[in-house]
């Protein structure tokens, strides 16, 4: 996992994005959608139709970072679309990144182990 401070604001973009969106058009998502400016340094998280893909996208002070991940089995726990945006705490975010339900921590599908 990538090493998410404390002091971290994480944004999860609530429902919907398409995962063809590049950092150009997260960044004007994160801007015209969930009103946050996408420099700030916040973490801005954003789902799959499907739920199993997640993006993340960050400012580190020189440029942005990219990051994204596809499950091999189930799916990233999200928020409704009414909800608009939700904010997590760099625990709840870590625990997302590793597919688990971070609103009640528990495997949402547990890892094959690699032999």
């Amino acid at each position: 996992m990538i090493g998410v401070g404390n002091g971290v604001r994480v944004y999860l973009a609530c429902g919907v994005t398409d995962m063809r969106k590049g950092i150009s058009g997260l960044a004007a998502l994160a801007q015209d959608v969930l009103r946050q400016n996408p420099t700030s340094g916040a973490l801005f998280a954003f789902r799959g139709r499907r739920g199993d893909r997640i993006k993340l996208l960050m400012w580190d002070g020189q440029g942005f970072c990219l990051y994204y991940k596809v499950l091999e089995k189930g799916r990233f726990p999200w928020p409704s679309p009414a909800d608009g945006v939700a904010r997590l705490t760099a625990a709840q975010m870590a625990m997302l990144w590793e597919g688990m339900e971070w609103r009640r921590p528990s495997w949402s599908a547990p890892p094959s182990r690699v032999a």
